[in-house]
């Protein structure tokens, strides 16, 4: 099971990346219609809920510690709030369906709760990956400084 966690969360990781790209490609399609977006919101609106609960069932059967499955879970809650925060901003037009400057703003927390999303991430990987490959017993770090012999 560890390794089936630190597969999941390295997916979970790439599916988080690959938004920037696909918010990129939605930004800079030409004419943006509806559907500019589309990579975009199916992987966050399904692809990556169903990573993220994966990765919180994958670090509870691969017994991880309370806090490696807490932080497990905190990527549900970004994913959440990262939707709460698009409808906002989406929702916070004038009369003519122009954005505002209020919602302009909260479309720019939504990309930082994406920036948090993946440094969360980042560290649920990195947890997984120590938790399937520990340090032998008994092995003490070796400091070695530049330009000693090691």
């Amino acid at each position: 099971m560890r390794k089936a966690f630190v597969i999941v969360s390295a997916l979970s990781l790439a599916a988080f990346a690959l938004q920037f790209i696909f918010a990129a490609v939605g930004a800079f399609t030409k004419p943006a219609g509806d559907d500019a977006f589309a990579l975009h919101s199916v992987t966050g609106t399904a692809v990556i809920p169903v990573l993220t609960l994966l990765t919180i069932l994958f670090a509870v059967l691969a017994k991880a510690p309370g806090r490696t499955v807490g932080l497990a879970v905190l990527p549900l809650g970004l994913v959440v709030l990262q939707a709460l925060i698009a409808a906002l901003a989406n929702g916070s037009t004038d009369a003519a369906g122009v954005s505002t400057p209020f919602g302009l703003t909260i479309a720019g927390l939504h990309a930082l709760n994406g920036i948090i999303a993946v440094h969360v991430v980042v560290s649920v990987h990195q947890a997984a990956r120590k938790l399937a490959n520990p340090a032998p017993a008994g092995a003490a770090p070796v400091a070695v400084r530049e330009g000693e012999p090691a």
